[in-house]
């Protein structure tokens, strides 16, 4: 094979589990591309090769002797470095963190070691999950493979990066407002947020307890619906995890969307955005429609309401979280990490409270107003082309909400409510940067979106679209 980082997640897995493909000479493939574009692209922390080694000679002397194969075999990934494993340092993306050694091991890596997954190391993130450009000062910004002057998005940047450049075939990130969603619709690849409590965070670097999920990052809704699969169920260290049974994502997945009704919101925020990234979105609209989609328009709840509630959940808890470091080991933070943190200590005990009342109330609210007489809705990830990493730089306090509601408009109050959001890729901008669109379902309603995202890129180029032209490698 040619060369094998071309394949996407699914393809891979089957290669191997089929013999035509070794796993060790996929990670080699893989270690490779990781050690040229490291210097450029930054997507690692830490990369465990002779780990992934021997993984990678055991997966394939387990097909050579015929034993039973997980779901992902054999299969390079790389994941956030706030999955934690027990007896090794997860520096979170700070400085405060880079010799601190896990005690536990996260259940999603459980998961994933269990099917078979490779695990090539630890990527690079925004300090403590605090940033939705991917800038870490720590260890070094991440950079866009479709150009390394502009941002990857955040918080999950590393893992944007990374599969989009083909070092890893997929990875998991966390979403509190937009952090598995921006980083893939930056780097041209697809992105879920699952809803709240499918997929467990034990042993996971909590950002905001009633905000945080966790999802994959991979090339197609195909190679989601595989990671999701694995990750997806009930765990009884996670008490916010759902109980209910997990359905066949990937079966569903490659169902029909014929008469499916889509929803296109009306409301002034969301026209809102770049002539290049609407020409974009409105002709991933007609696509769908091709597919036999009924297009409706749609008026949601005001969701600059919600937005609202959604920061100061988010400040107050993660003041909560930081409360001791930020007192003790302040100058150990990023200027952008602490200020987004000390912004929590001045909310009142009972403003948070009352946003957390009324959240049931408002989900009910806006599931019954917004899914009324559509089944999905699509709208923007980022209204806005991507932007470059000296003009998000963050250089005072004053900088922070106006950059922060810019890139998150979209996407941080689906968090609040608790809604599975799917960034998907649809195009490019005139200077060559990816555009994505969302879809927002009910909850628990990821397979209807991964099956209306997998018709779509079963008839566009989008999401096979490869940067390393740019990268020259």
């Amino acid at each position: 094979m040619k060369d094998p980082t071309a394949l996407t997640l699914r393809q891979a897995a089957a290669a191997i589990a089929q013999g035509e493909l070794h796993a060790e000479a996929l990670v080699e493939a893989c270690l490779d591309r990781v050690e040229r574009l490291q210097p450029v692209l930054n997507c690692f922390i830490s990369v465990t090769g002779e780990r992934a080694r021997q993984q990678a000679r055991e997966a394939d002397a387990a097909v050579k002797a015929g034993r039973a194969l997980g779901p992902l075999h054999g299969v390079p990934l790389a994941h956030k470095d706030m999955f934690y494993r027990a007896g090794r340092v997860s520096t979170c993306g700070s400085k405060l963190c880079k010799d601190r050694i896990a005690d536990v091991t996260a259940a999603v890596h459980e998961r994933l070691d269990a099917a078979g997954a490779v695990d090539l190391g630890r990527l690079n993130m925004s300090e403590f999950a605090a940033g939705p450009t991917g800038h870490n000062q720590a260890f070094g910004h991440c950079r866009n493979p479709w150009n390394p002057a502009h941002v990857t998005g955040g918080s999950s940047s590393g893992s944007g990066a990374a599969v989009a450049a083909r070092q890893v075939f997929g990875s998991l990130g966390s979403d509190t407002g937009g952090s598995v969603r921006l980083p893939a619709a930056m780097c041209g690849i697809t992105g879920l947020k699952p809803t709240y409590g499918l997929v467990s965070r034990h042993g996971i670097m909590p950002r905001c307890w009633s905000l945080d999920v966790v999802g994959p990052l991979a090339r197609t809704a195909l190679d989601c619906a595989m990671l999701l699969q694995v990750v997806a169920g009930p765990d009884a260290r996670d008490p916010t995890t759902i109980g209910h049974e997990i359905p066949d994502y990937v079966a569903l997945a490659n169902r029909s969307v014929e008469g499916m009704r889509i929803g296109v919101p009306t409301n002034a925020v969301f026209a809102d955005v770049d002539s290049g990234v609407k020409a974009a979105l409105e002709e991933s609209v007609r696509v769908l429609k091709d597919l036999g989609a009924k297009i409706v328009d749609v008026e949601l709840p005001d969701t600059r309401v919600i937005y609202g509630l959604t920061n100061l959940v988010n400040k107050a808890e993660a003041a909560t979280i930081h409360a001791r470091w930020v007192r003790t080991r302040r100058d150990e933070y990023s200027l952008s990490a602490v200020n987004r943190f000390e912004a929590g200590f001045h909310i009142p005990a009972t403003l948070y409270l009352d946003a957390v009342r009324v959240r049931g109330r408002l989900l009910a609210e806006f599931v019954e107003r917004a899914f009324r007489s559509v089944d999905v809705v699509h709208m923007p990830v980022l209204g806005i082309p991507v932007p470059t990493i000296e003009a998000t730089e963050i250089h005072s306090t004053a900088d922070v909400p106006q950059l922060m509601e810019r890139i998150t408009r979209h996407t941080r109050w689906l968090n609040y409510l608790g809604l599975p959001g799917l960034s998907v890729p649809c195009g490019f901008t005139p200077g060559r940067l990816p555009v994505a669109f969302q879809l927002m379902g009910r909850p628990f309603s990821e397979a209807r979106l991964l099956a209306l995202a997998h018709a779509y890129q079963s008839c566009t180029p989008w999401h096979r679209a490869d940067p390393r032209e740019h990268l020259r490698a």
